[in-house]
């Protein structure tokens, strides 16, 4: 069910930036909340790491040129680099739960690239609509 949620995710966002102009944070990023909206510390920790890699880029843009690919190569790299900090050092500083773990790699990256090339709010409230619209479609194709 993991692929076909994904795809449904894919379909949707990209129906939902058509008709809106408003990307939900990537093209891959709904799909991926969708599959995770069962567990909210998840979803949590995975925008916690997004808004750490837009500050942290706002940090490295005040002395670099970071525009266009580059830009999104160092959202990229940044959010892999805080994920897996966050894997690596959160059991270490308290007894965290399994679910208090970022989506993937590369998701925090997308979404913070979105986050600093669009408005935070429509960003997020995008992510939410398309992600929970996934999620109630895959639900209603289980159920039937």
């Amino acid at each position: 069910m993991i692929i076909e949620t994904l795809l449904v995710g894919l379909v949707l966002a990209l129906l939902w930036a058509e008709l809106t102009d408003i990307s939900p944070g990537g093209i891959i990023v709904a799909g991926y909340f969708a599959l995770y909206l069962g567990q909210p510390l998840r979803v949590a920790a995975t925008l916690a790491a997004a808004l750490l890699t837009v500050a942290l880029y706002r940090l490295l843009a005040r002395n670099l040129i970071l525009f266009g690919r580059r830009r999104f190569a160092v959202m990229v790299l940044a959010g892999a680099l805080l994920s897996q900090a966050w894997s690596l050092a959160l059991p270490h500083v308290f007894a965290a739960p399994l679910e208090l773990r970022v989506i993937g790699w590369v998701i925090p990256g997308i979404l913070a690239s979105s986050l600093v090339r669009q408005k935070p709010l429509p960003t997020l409230a995008s992510l939410l609509a398309v992600s929970t619209l996934t999620f109630a479609v895959m639900r209603l194709v289980t159920l039937l």
